[in-house]
């Protein structure tokens, strides 16, 4: 994902940060839990979409 992009991303839901996860197939917004993912280089940025984080995902912010 280009850096530019990433850097103007927000979560829709709470306007935080994203972070793009390890294998760089999501973006994870830590604030609400929630990963958006990233179809075929497009961020899928709907909370409808979006998968809850575990409890260790919460608690190991990577």
């Amino acid at each position: 994902m280009d850096k530019k992009l990433l850097a103007l991303l927000a979560c829709p839901v709470c306007k935080g940060d994203l972070k793009l996860n390890e294998d760089r197939t999501e973006l994870v917004c830590y604030q609400d839990a929630m990963a958006f993912p990233i179809r075929e280089g497009i961020p899928v940025m709907l909370a409808t979409e979006a998968r809850t984080l575990s409890t260790d995902e919460r608690l190991h912010k990577r």
